[in-house]
């Protein structure tokens, strides 16, 4: 069996052959004594929290246990919650960190541990090598552990509430139809409850198999929405969130996928212009360009990191962050948590269509053209037989990387993760590997859809070809 070993965002794996129940046990107990040693208050608690996924609660009970085993005091979740606010209430229960069970958005068959530090946002790369490394040592158990329960959510509502203006929103939205998608996951009933009935949510029940998509905010999952959106005229928008909650994507009235890299921007413009706040805008390396530049138009510095939240959060302990957000569509506010929140950004997506009147499309639209920056976004993933492949397109990267893309030359390369090619018309194309799947993952932006889809198809058959 493969080593434990946490990835871009927690320690993930099929269930009951990677991610087991005696495996799990020994991952918290691992988990527990880092963030003890980490953050020092060992009569504070640890929280465990869990998703809607094939025996979460089972496995998250088993997490408790197994912490409460090594002497620590426990709170275990009374029922799913977002990954966000099992983040919040370690701020506010000032616990040392939290445990949450989840794969976000893979597929149904795997299962997943999340490690949240005491600041309340993904711990960073080496914690989760402590971690890592304190599963070969033996813990001694201890007495004094307790499991005591608690809601997640009704503290989590309420702050997200005063992030914004609720009144305004529900005001705003009187002529709207706003749909929200939650793919069957934990974040089920929270925008209703906050906005009541401005929101009809889709697909809220459990379902483990997640209709037989993995829980993804990507468009070939969210027929349903489409189809809701194209029988229903007038002024309409989606939105979308992942299978725990701290991931989104929306659609326009029309059924037409609405990336992160188009809210991105929009939500920049709507915090700065309508609400007024500052600070620095951070990306991942897979991140639009216009980001940068709506940032650069209202005088925001901008800093890149690598593709993983955990490095935004870092950035965002820092101080001084307005926003950060990746490809992918975690998104965060350094206002309020060091982590990505999917329900906060659709209250702020609300607020900004509520404050203009005008839908998400057309906002990002006036913004291309406001900066003369008009591109086309788009990734692909590309499954791998195995480790070797893996191993075989890496040394190709790293000894004979490409010199041209689909016929285009190329003017500069950055490697970290993964490898960026810059092209001479502001075009780049991305290639790196998940750290939670045995996937190649393609990003590119054009100038034209066209030219996009020749730079992917040119990567795919590069890899295809370099894997032989």
């Amino acid at each position: 069996m493969e080593p434990i070993r946490f990835g871009t965002d927690g320690w993930r794996g099929v269930i009951a052959r990677e991610f087991t129940f005696a495996r799990l046990a020994q991952v918290a107990q691992a988990a527990a004594t880092v963030l003890a040693q980490t953050y020092g208050d060992t009569t504070a608690p640890i929280l465990v929290g869990y998703d809607r996924r094939f025996l979460s609660p089972e496995f998250a009970q088993t997490a408790a246990q197994a912490v409460a085993q090594t002497g620590f005091p426990v709170r275990l979740a009374t029922q799913p919650a977002p990954t966000p606010a099992l983040s919040y209430q370690v701020r506010q229960q000032q616990a040392m960190g939290a445990l949450v069970i989840t794969a976000s958005h893979n597929p149904s068959e795997y299962n997943g541990l999340k490690v949240k530090g005491s600041f309340g946002g993904s711990v960073a790369p080496e914690i989760t090598k402590q971690i890592e490394a304190q599963l070969e040592q033996m813990l001694p158990q201890r007495s004094g552990g307790g499991i005591q329960p608690f809601d997640p959510w009704p503290d989590y509502l309420n702050a997200l509430q005063q992030q914004v203006d609720v009144p305004q929103i529900q005001a705003g939205l009187t002529h709207w139809r706003v749909w929200v998608d939650v793919m069957h996951g934990a974040a089920a009933g929270g925008l209703t409850r906050i906005l009541g009935t401005c929101v009809q949510e889709l697909r809220t029940q459990r379902d483990v198999l997640f209709g037989g998509y993995p829980p993804e905010p990507l468009p070939a999952y969210l027929e349903e929405l489409r189809r809701t959106l194209q029988s229903h005229p007038g002024n309409q928008v989606g939105l979308v969130f992942d299978g725990d909650g701290d991931r989104i994507a929306a659609m326009d009235g029309q059924g037409n996928f609405l990336s992160p890299q188009v809210l991105i921007p929009i939500l920049i413009q709507h915090l700065a212009q309508h609400r007024g706040l500052t600070g620095r805008v951070v990306k991942t390396i897979s991140g639009s360009e216009l980001i940068a530049k709506t940032a650069a138009y209202y005088g925001l510095p901008v800093v890149e990191t690598p593709i993983g939240f955990k490095y935004i959060a870092q950035e965002m302990l820092q101080g001084g962050v307005l926003l950060g957000g990746e490809e992918s569509g975690g998104i965060g506010y350094g206002h309020y948590l060091p982590e990505r929140d999917a329900l906060l950004s659709a209250l702020y997506l609300l607020e900004a269509i509520a404050v203009t009147q005008k839908p998400l499309e057309v906002q990002y639209q006036e913004l291309q053209q406001k900066l003369n920056f008009v591109s086309t976004y788009n990734r692909i993933d590309v499954p791998l037989a195995d480790q070797g492949v893996r191993d075989a397109l890496l040394a190709q990267l790293a000894t004979q990387p490409p010199t041209e893309i689909a016929g285009l030359p190329v003017v500069k390369t950055w490697s970290g993760d993964g490898y960026k090619f810059y092209l001479h018309d502001q075009s780049w194309l991305l290639i790196r590997f998940s750290g939670t799947e045995p996937l190649l993952r393609l990003y590119c932006e054009s100038p034209t859809p066209e030219q996009g889809q020749t730079m992917l198809t040119w990567a795919r058959h590069w890899a295809e070809s370099s894997a032989r």
